[in-house]
């Protein structure tokens, strides 16, 4: 029996401007690439964002700040989006998305009505310092307990294709495992020619074969196909839910456009899908 396919949309509520050198970010302020910047989104546009991503059937809505983590200003700022978008859509799952963060302001978003905590590994320990030097991968892992300390849910997974080897590729699906979160975003580079990275590193044969693995490894665990679907995978997106993943980001992405979301939800009906319409199916 297939499994019912969880929709996720994301609201970029604060682009660019970021101080961290991770290379493969658009966001960063390291690099030119010419992407909106702007400091905390009106919530009054933020919740027509979220009324239309219910209407397409999403149940999860990201909120995602761009910088290295969690300030007090950031931290009111998406507490009082989270409570508004909650009051209006109490039905949705409510992601945050804002970086490094204690187990006190990972607490303050629950009680805002934050529902899970989305922060990836991004690479392998090993490799992390060929794709950031600004933090450590420590610090992303500590954050990540943090979030299971707080009582949220815990989103954390990865980008594949930045350079690293095919051992470092297991070494972070290892990496991501040990945490056991509710949903691991795997993600493949979307190549950006003002970006140090210029080109994605990994066959798209092997990309199905990483989504296998996790899903070989947990049966219970989303495996959601986000960043870089449309690109990577191309014509043949289909292949991603025969490969075990049972989660998609619907519409755009932070800084680069997806699939319009009728599209998807094309794809997903004429491949007898069905739409997951609770966070437990």
């Amino acid at each position: 029996m297939s499994r019912p396919i969880f929709l996720c949309a994301i609201s970029n509520v604060s682009s660019g401007s970021c101080s961290e050198d991770c290379k493969f970010c658009t966001q960063s302020a390291h690099y030119n690439t010419e992407i909106d910047n702007y400091k905390f989104k009106p919530i009054e546009q933020i919740l027509i964002e979220a009324k239309k991503a219910e209407e397409s059937g999403v149940l999860g809505f990201c909120l995602v700040t761009a910088g290295k983590g969690l300030n007090s200003k950031t931290l009111e700022y998406i507490s009082s989006t989270a409570k508004r978008v909650k009051s209006v859509h109490p039905n949705l799952n409510l992601i945050a998305c804002n970086g490094t963060a204690s187990i006190e302001q990972l607490k303050e978003l629950k009680e805002a009505g934050i529902d899970s905590y989305n922060h990836n590994l991004e690479s392998a320990k090993s490799y992390y310092p060929d794709i950031c030097t600004t933090h450590s991968w420590d610090e992303r892992y500590e954050t990540c307990k943090n979030v299971k300390e707080a009582g949220l849910k815990l989103c954390s997974g990865g980008i594949f294709g930045m350079g690293e080897s095919p051992t470092q590729r297991l070494e972070l699906i290892e990496q991501i495992l040990s945490l056991e979160p509710e949903s691991v975003p795997v993600n493949f580079f979307h190549p950006n020619q003002a970006l140090p990275l210029t080109e994605n590193s990994i066959e798209m044969q092997e990309g199905l074969n990483l989504i296998s693995m996790l899903r070989d490894s947990s049966y219970e665990m989303r495996i959601m196909v986000a960043g870089g679907r449309e690109s990577f995978f191309a014509s043949e997106q289909e292949k991603i839910f025969s490969a075990g993943a049972n989660a998609i980001v619907l519409g755009d992405y932070l800084t680069t456009s997806g699939n319009a979301p009728s599209a998807d939800l094309d794809m997903l009906k004429s491949m007898n899908l069905t739409i997951a319409t609770s966070c437990h199916d």
